[in-house]
């Protein structure tokens, strides 16, 4: 019996410099799936292999990969 994870954005603290676009403190991370519908219906926060912990409101097809959820995956049982 599996664990299934999918990915949700996630926004970082601001960098000390600014983005022309904006998008680029923005990351989408692995999260348990089960997780995610309980965030949607209740609001709490989910948190992401990498230990990120927030409430998810963006579509993470928008940004890139978190790299450390990516490495905490792979390593992972298949």
């Amino acid at each position: 019996m599996g664990t299934e994870f999918q990915t949700l954005s996630e926004v970082l603290p601001a960098p000390t410099y600014q983005y022309e676009d904006g998008d680029e403190e923005r990351f989408a991370h692995y999260v348990k799936k089960d997780k995610i519908l309980d965030s949607a219906i209740s609001g709490k926060p989910v948190r992401a292999l990498c230990g990120k912990k927030w409430v998810p409101t963006r579509d993470p097809e928008r940004f890139p990969l978190c790299p450390i959820c990516k490495k905490i995956y792979d390593q992972l049982p298949k």
